[in-house]
């Protein structure tokens, strides 16, 4: 192919371009279909070129998403997040958010588009060269349209955990982005986020605490375990004799019989004397939150102040 200028900005698309892009740059349709018809060039989607063959990277897949659009497309929701560093939480499909009434050409395999009424410049970031949400507007996006309030509020205190974001930070993008499903929630939980929780047990145990009138907990202390390992347990109480009683709550993934053994050396290694370790379930908290709060109560721990 003679005209080659479309060798920039494909490098800077991970290899992908629109056929729109590729007009505009000097490369007709006739040439894309010559392309792809000697294998040099693959047709992703009646509007999205690769300009390789094989299967597609993730950068490609989000590429050809962002592309696939008449329009302004922003990568959204989980995707956006974990291209911004966010870890644990990844999901398969690639989200990608437009605006509403945008036409979207024939479904692409592995991309999800969605719809939104909000200001897509106003979320965007410019520190990369994908068209990306910003961290806390995605991540808010994402936990707004969640079935479950606990996935909801676990993805908030994950990016604050992982140092991506701040309370603050999320509760100023909740009052931009308002109205927001689950707003009041959000704005509860991340008060308690900035309180020192970091995950969704932790913030099922001082709503517990709170609700049945118990001291609240200290969250993410750092122990050392009998080998000298350094060790974070979930919530702990000082109590009135001077022993320390901890709290570990264990999620869906912990009843699996290795984690389940794991569990139990670390509960070991963290016991001593004067510090003692007791389990419960995330399902207690949610659904029997009363009994456990009845016997951490009758372990020692004090009401509320």
């Amino acid at each position: 192919m003679g005209d080659e200028r479309w060798r920039p900005l494909a490098a800077q698309q991970a290899g992908m371009l629109s056929r729109t892009q590729l007009r505009a740059l000097g490369v007709d349709r006739w040439g894309v279909r010559n392309q792809v018809a000697s294998h040099r060039w693959a047709a992703v989607s009646s509007t999205v070129i690769a300009t390789n063959t094989g299967a597609l990277t993730r950068e490609q897949l989000i590429w050809a998403g962002v592309l696939h659009t008449d329009g302004p497309a922003l990568v959204g929701d989980l995707t956006a997040a974990e291209t911004l560093g966010l870890r644990n939480w990844h999901r398969d499909d690639v989200t990608i958010v437009v605006p509403r009434g945008a036409t979207v050409g024939a479904p692409i395999a592995g991309i999800r588009f969605v719809e939104t009424r909000r200001d897509l410049p106003m979320m965007r970031t410019t520190s990369r060269g994908l068209p990306l949400m910003r961290l806390e507007p995605a991540i808010l996006h994402f936990a707004a349209y969640q079935r479950s309030t606990r996935t909801a509020e676990g993805a908030l205190a994950a990016v604050v955990q992982q140092g991506l974001t701040t309370p603050a930070a999320l509760l100023r993008w909740v009052e931009r982005m308002a109205p927001l499903r689950w707003g009041g929630r959000f704005r509860a939980a991340l008060r308690e986020i900035a309180g020192g929780a970091h995950s969704t047990a932790e913030l099922d145990v001082r709503r517990m605490c709170r609700q049945f009138g118990l001291a609240p907990p200290q969250s993410q202390i750092k122990r050392l375990d009998a080998a000298g390992r350094l060790r974070y347990t979930d919530c702990e109480w000082r109590l009135g004799d001077g022993r320390t009683l901890v709290l570990e709550v264990d999620g869906g993934f912990h009843m699996e019989v290795e984690h389940w053994e794991d569990d139990l050396a670390r509960q070991r290694a963290i016991s001593a004397r004067n510090r003692t370790v007791v389990r419960c379930t995330s399902r207690e908290l949610r659904d029997e939150p009363a009994q456990v709060a009845r016997d951490l109560h009758n372990l020692g721990v004090p009401h509320a102040a």
